[in-house]
């Protein structure tokens, strides 16, 4: 489990956000689904500029 300050301002208390381990698995594996994504259009694009 993870926490982070949330919207942090000096006049007033800072607020925490909670992060379960599920929750970070999930956003580990949308974060690796995009870098995939981005690395097969980079060598589409790659393709097309070296025909």
């Amino acid at each position: 489990m993870s926490f982070s300050f949330t919207n942090p301002r000096p006049d007033r208390e800072p607020s925490f956000s909670f992060t379960g381990r599920e929750e970070i698995e999930e956003q580990l594996q949308a974060i690796t689904d995009l870098a995939h994504e981005i690395l097969r259009l980079v060598a589409e694009v790659r393709a097309q500029l070296s025909s």
